[in-house]
């Protein structure tokens, strides 16, 4: 620091020598031109005295002679010519002297400006030189810290040979753990396959054995004549008896003895097969009917749709938005998803919804819900990417079916039960297989899709881009597309699955009919208006009348037939009716809204 400040100042001792050396040589010129005039001006004086001395002289000459005024003339005109000469040079002078005095000023008012200017190219100095001292501390502080990094970075890496070490010896531990469980594994199998062939070959025997054992009854019994009575219900079967016409009756004589003869001479098995098939459907003529005490039909049977008028019970079913709803194949339960990540079960008891618990493991909000045709599963979408299926009896997740790059809309169960079609904002659909629990088919949709509906071999889906597009799930193409006035934002299909409902932002409900691929009817109304891409509306059960919620919280009941508003219901909801869902039975409505609220609804 000692040698910078030696450098600087020897430095400022330069420039000023120079600028000393470079000055003077003009100040030289003024002086050498001052001390000129200044022997000029002496020579004046004393010219000046001598010139006195001899007029005075000549004065007194002149009174003495002739000669000497003549002399004396010419002395005072050398006189004069010297003076004005002497006088042009003394103006020469000081006309001089004004122009180097003028170049005095302007030199010190460069000196001014270059003392000026090594005051601040010296405090420059200074605030650099401050700068370097805080930059050098700097440069140490960020040397220590690089020395801490590169001794953590040594810590870790040595910790990390360390557990690569240890991750090495888990893994061949693993890799011969692998080796006996497999081994273990494949012993456990050949001794249950062992333990089934035993099993089998037991209830062969056991089965031979009531085999025989049956036959023997039945041919004693066919021995014996059996007369039918005359309102026995019991039906005949024969061969073809099932293709017989309308007005054919079943035959009511006795059977013979030679009948019965012939009848026993049949083989065992078709007798056996007659007399399951009569059993066979005794039982399931009587598969549907129910108890006293049960009101509510079972799964795909409507005893009569009620039109709702009342609203039976308002509760809160979540904590924020509620965004689906679901009836059960039994209309017994239902099914609603929110934003709260949560799907909840509620039970319909005496008009009233009953908690009956929450499906977890969705990390976002809930998008559609949808029940199993037997109402064993539940499969809802949400907005983490993923489809989700629980069991409903009890509140199990099992299965994640992961693999969209974008908020999954909507997830429907294929006819099958064991496949199910899932739509996403990233514009795909996917085929997903329960059994492998892998994707089979993705197609590129060209648009978000909103809304799935499925039949045998077809998947509508409803698009952002006002498209109803229908796939082929064989071909993985489209079959054809139908374009709307508006976003879809739901699909439903009848009972028979022969018309398609759609939702769309241009306010109209439409029905198409999938026979005739065209438009049936169309629904408005004075004041509906869809409130979002997920508004989902819903047919009746029997199909005659379809249910939709509006922004301004109003639920209206269209009639199909008609094409008019039946009812409209609007003084409960507080908020846009984001789902409606009509139970099976045609009972209960249920709505939900982008609040917290959902309402049961009937005309009782």
């Amino acid at each position: 620091m000692a040698e910078q400040r030696v450098e600087w100042k020897t430095h400022i001792s330069e420039q000023l020598k120079l600028r000393d050396r470079v000055q003077r040589h003009t100040f030289e010129e003024i002086v050498h031109q001052y001390n000129r005039l200044l022997e000029k001006s002496d020579l004046q004086v004393v010219l000046s005295e001598r010139y006195q001395t001899d007029k005075y002289e000549a004065q007194r000459g002149h009174e003495s002679s002739p000669a000497d005024l003549g002399r004396s003339d010419i002395l005072q005109q050398e006189m004069a010519q010297m003076r004005i000469r002497h006088q042009e040079e003394l103006t020469e002078l000081h006309k001089k002297r004004g122009e180097l005095a003028q170049s005095v000023i302007e030199l010190n008012n460069q000196i001014q400006q270059k003392d000026k200017e090594i005051q601040m190219n010296e405090a420059r100095m200074l605030e650099f030189q401050q700068q370097i001292f805080s930059l050098e501390g700097d440069c140490r502080d960020l040397k220590s810290s690089l020395q801490d990094l590169e001794r953590a970075n040594q810590t870790l890496k040595d910790e990390y040979d360390a557990l690569q070490i240890t991750f090495s010896a888990l893994e061949e531990k693993l890799r011969k753990t692998s080796e006996d469980n497999q081994e273990l594994v494949s012993r456990w199998m050949a001794e249950k396959a062992q333990e089934a062939n035993r099993l089998n070959a037991e209830n062969e025997k056991d089965s031979r054995r009531r085999q025989a054992k049956l036959q023997k009854e039945l041919a004693d019994a066919a021995k014996e004549p059996l007369p039918i009575e005359p309102d026995d219900d019991i039906e005949v079967l024969t061969e073809d008896g099932g293709k017989g016409g309308e007005g054919e009756t079943p035959l009511s004589r006795p059977l013979s003895r030679a009948s019965s003869k012939k009848t026993s001479q049949q083989p065992p098995g078709g007798l056996l097969d007659s007399i399951s098939n009569i059993f066979g459907r005794r039982r399931s003529a009587n598969s549907f009917s129910m108890s006293p005490d049960n009101s509510e039909p079972l799964s795909g049977l409507c005893a009569e749709v009620r039109i709702p008028s009342t609203a039976l019970h308002a509760f809160e079913a979540h904590d924020g938005e509620v965004n689906a709803v679901k009836f059960s194949p039994g209309s017994r339960l239902l099914a609603t998803g929110g934003m709260d990540r949560r799907v909840k079960l509620w039970e319909v008891v005496a008009g009233r919804c009953e908690s009956k618990g929450a499906l977890t493991g969705s990390n976002a909000g809930i998008t559609s819900i949808e029940f199993d045709s037997a109402g064993s599963y539940l499969l809802a979408a949400s907005n983490d990417f993923a489809s989700r299926i629980w069991t409903v009896d009890d509140f199990r997740l099992r299965h994640t079916l992961t693999g969209h790059s974008g908020k999954v809309l909507s997830a429907r169960f294929l006819l099958d039960n064991a496949r199910i079609v899932s739509g996403s904002y990233d514009r795909t659909l996917k085929l997903w297989d329960l059994r492998s629990k892998v994707c089979m088919k993705t197609v590129f949709a060209g648009s978000s899709c909103n809304d799935i509906v499925c039949t045998e071999q077809c998947v509508m889906s409803g698009h952002f881009d006002k498209k109803v597009r229908f796939w082929d799930i064989r071909a993985e193409s489209i079959v054809r597309e139908l374009e709307l006035m508006g976003r879809v934002t739901s699909l439903d299909l009848n009972h028979d699955r022969t018309e398609l409902l759609t939702c769309s932002r241009d306010d109209l409900l439409k029905i198409i009919d999938l026979r005739t691929n065209t438009i049936r009817q169309t629904f408005s109304a004075q004041g509906f208006k869809c409130g979002a891409d997920w508004t989902r509306v819903t047919f009746s059960p029997d199909g005659s009348y379809v249910a939709g919620g509006s922004a301004d919280g109003a639920l209206y009941i269209w009639n199909v037939l008609t094409g008019k508003v039946d009812r409209t219901l609007d003084k409960n909801h507080n908020s846009a009716i984001n789902s409606v869902s009509w139970s099976p039975s045609g009972t209960y409505v249920i709505s939900v809204e982008k609040g917290s609220r959902a309402i049961l609804w009937s005309d009782l």
